[in-house]
Order: structure tokens, then sequence, then C-alpha cells
């Protein structure tokens, strides 16, 4: 799928920049491209080696198998080809939870590991999996309670009630999340969406749920067995306990400062709700990054050993993601630059007015699923052009907090690991998108017209 999208995005790029006289900006959009692939792949190895450091703790210690077991029943339904003990389930659950709370720079590193653990499971390597589409799927509809960046937005152009679109984001992106999903599982049925043999030949059976390992052949070589994790000593609970009351005395200090006789933060939202998962957010990653490892600490797990062993992996996996960002953004940008963009809202405001989809959202929505960056650009355009309050800017950051940038995150999660037929991954993600943008568009007339 990723090989006819990309040459079509190649062949309209030139084509239309050299009929609108704009193959300057189709070769600089090639060059601007490939740098800012690079620039982003770089910056994520910090970030992305301290989250790996972080996710191999949990799995030492045995904590991302416990978190899997406990939500075995849901996990087991959307990810039936993975074992409900395998780290790939605890690497899923921990980017899920982060993409809901808005932690970007926690969800991609997270969702790296997911995938690498997930290719562990891959008979056919190169070929993405049922359930790498799946949570392909999952990624680009994430559920996300609160939209911050398209908050933030409003809030910079003096918004009244930033905050009024909270409500219509969790709306629409539940819709977007129910269609990715329920799409992604009858993808996987039809025949032109089956994995290909080293041939390219379909095959007709579904992959295996994991890879099959022979015994040594020799008998004097043994097999590895990982030494058990030992049991927790039973003062670490009071350890846990009190861990636990701090940072619950620190959301109620954020969320309900009157219980403790502190004055309420200035520009504080008046809704409960929302300081409640802003709060959530704040207190997150912190919270992540002491539990952990002393969770691995009690275990007798050697913390600082293994971070470093875990961590040594990100650089690897960023230097697999270079030339797959480098290849989609390269095209992404070429496109944009020849003005197919404005070509493709010009061409579908005809089609689009009777339906009472406004046009001025158009570009916004094409540009979604490609670049983030540009969306961004876009959103704060329309909230400029025609106020916070205006039901237009409002639709525009509905669909801003409600979508995701699909290509961008195929490339950098199959580029991880070397996929190169993603199969039905692409179609579901931008099925749901379009439902995203729907519904955002729909709901905001129901809340605000």
């Amino acid at each position: 799928m990723l090989n006819y999208i990309w040459l079509a995005l190649i062949l309209l790029a030139v084509t239309i920049g050299g009929w609108n006289d704009r193959l300057k900006e189709v070769s600089d959009g090639a060059f601007d491209g490939a740098k800012t692939a690079v620039t982003i792949a770089l910056g994520l190895i910090g970030v992305m080696a301290m989250w790996l450091g972080v996710m191999r703790l949990a799995e030492k210690s045995g904590l991302v198998q416990k978190i899997a077991r406990g939500l075995r029943p849901v996990m087991r339904r959307l990810f039936p080809d993975v074992p409900a003990d395998h780290p790939a389930m605890g690497s899923m659950l921990m980017n899920m939870a982060a993409n809901m709370l808005g932690l970007g720079n926690a969800a991609t590193p997270l969702g790296l590991r997911a995938m690498r653990d997930l290719e562990m499971l891959n008979p056919r390597p190169g070929v993405a999996t049922n359930a790498m589409c799946t949570f392909l799927a999952v990624n680009t509809s994430s559920v996300q309670l609160i939209p911050t960046t398209a908050i933030a937005i409003l809030v910079a152009a003096g918004s009244r009630n930033p905050t009024a679109i909270v409500g219509t984001a969790l709306l629409a992106t539940l819709c977007a999340a129910t269609v990715a999903i329920t799409s992604v599982k009858l993808f996987e049925k039809l025949p032109i969406f089956r994995p290909a043999d080293a041939d390219g030949q379909s095959v007709a059976s579904a992959e295996p749920a994991v890879k099959t390992v022979s015994p040594p052949t020799n008998p004097a070589e043994s097999l590895v067995v990982e030494a058990p994790v030992p049991r927790a000593p039973t003062w670490s609970m009071a350890l846990f306990a009190l861990l636990g009351l701090f940072f619950a005395f620190l959301f109620v200090r954020m969320v309900w400062p009157n219980l403790l006789g502190l004055p309420p933060k200035p520009h504080a939202s008046p809704n409960g709700f929302v300081r409640s998962v802003s709060a959530l957010s704040i207190l997150a990653i912190p919270f992540l990054l002491s539990f952990f490892p002393l969770y691995a600490a009690v275990r007798g797990i050697q913390v600082y050993n293994e971070f470093v062993e875990g961590a040594k992996e990100g650089f690897n996996t960023i230097l697999r993601i270079i030339p797959f960002l480098v290849t989609m953004l390269v095209a992404i940008n070429m496109f944009k630059g020849a003005g197919g963009i404005d070509l493709l809202t010009r061409a579908l405001a005809p089609v689009l007015a009777p339906l009472h989809f406004p046009p001025d959202l158009l570009p916004l929505a094409l540009m979604r699923p490609l670049s983030g960056g540009a969306t961004l650009a876009i959103l704060t355009d329309v909230v400029q052009r025609f106020g916070p309050e205006n039901i237009i800017s409002l639709m525009a950051a509905t669909i801003y907090g409600s979508t995701e940038t699909t290509f961008y995150v195929a490339a950098v999660y199959f580029g991880s690991v070397g996929v190169k037929q993603t199969r039905h991954a692409i179609p579901a993600g931008l099925l749901a998108d379009f439902c995203g943008v729907i519904a955002s568009v729909f709901i905001c007339r129901l809340v605000f017209d």
C-alpha cells in the first residue's frame, strides 16, 4: 500500500508542480523533507534511550507481565495473535495510556518498543502482522482525554473558554477509534490484504501466533533459561504505599487546593475533570520514572546496569527509522510544495459544500494525515482568521485533537522494525482519520450551533 501511495505522491508532485510552475518549490520540499526527517529522528534518540531503559526495568522486574495479565480480557480481543504474557502486551498498554494522557514524548518510544516486541512474533519479517496493523490503527485513532496542543492554540488566541473542545474532541476520537478497530478487523479478513510470502504470492492462512524455535541439536547444548524474578520483601509494600500517598497528595494539591487551605492557581480551569486530567498528565511521567526503578530495585534488579542496557537499544532503533522517515517526508513535502493540497481543496469544495462541511477546514483535514507541523500551522491560521470563539475554529481544534498523522506514524513505527508491506494498516488509519474529521464537524454543530 505504501508503495503506491509514495509513488503517487512523487508523480503528482512533479506533474502538478510543472503545471503550476512550482518545480523549485517541489525541489525545496524534497530537501526540506530529508532534513526534517533526520532532525526528528536525532531528536528522538535521548527520549528513546530513556524510555527503553525504563521499560527494560519494568520488564526485568516482571511488572509489564503483571499489567498485561490484569488487562488480559480486553487485550486478548484486540490482539488474539499475541500471547497474554508476552512483553508486547505491556508495551502496547503503556503506549496507549501515554497517548490518552497526551504524553507524546513518552508514547512514541513506548510504541516503538511495542513494535519491536511484536516483531519477535512475526514469522515473515518485512510483512506487517495482524497485531501490528491493529496496533497502528489504535495509535492513529488513540483516544485522547485532553487535546493539550489545540487548547494551547485557543488560549494563545485569547479564547474565553479554550477547554470547550475537550468534550467534542473526546467524542470525535471515540468515533475514530471505533471505526479504526472495526475496519482493521474487517480488512484483515479480505484476500487483498492477506500477507504475501517471499515470492509475492498471497498466503491464505493467517500468521501463527508465535515464531517457533527449534531445540538445540546438540544434546550437550542447553537452553538458556532466564532466572526467575525474586519476590519483593514484605516491607516493600509500605514503601510503595508511601510513594502512592506522596503522589496522591500532589494530585489533590493540583486539583483541589482549597481542601488543603491553598489558593487556586491562576488561570486554572474551572472544570474539575479538565483539572484532574491535566494533573494526571503532569504527574504521570515523574511517577513512572520513580515507581519503575523502585519496583525493580526491591525485587533485586541491578537498576543502573539494566537501565543502561535498555538505553543502548534506543540508538539502533532510531538509525533504522531514518531511511523510512526520509522517504515519506520527502514525498509529502514535494506534494505540499507543488500545491497539491490547494488543488485538492478547490476540487473537493463544491462536493462538500452541500454536505455543510466548511471549505475552510479542507486544507487542515487533507494535511492532517500527512504532516503534524503543517497541520498545526493551518490550525493556527484558521483560529487567527476566524477568532477563537468561532465555530469554524472550534471545529478545526476538535479535528486536530481527534486525528493523527497516519503516514508519519506508519513510517516511524513500521520503519523501526523494517516492515515494508504494511497491508491494511494505512487504509484503516485513513478511514479512522476521515471518521474523526466528519465526527468533529457533526458534533461541533450539535454542541456549539
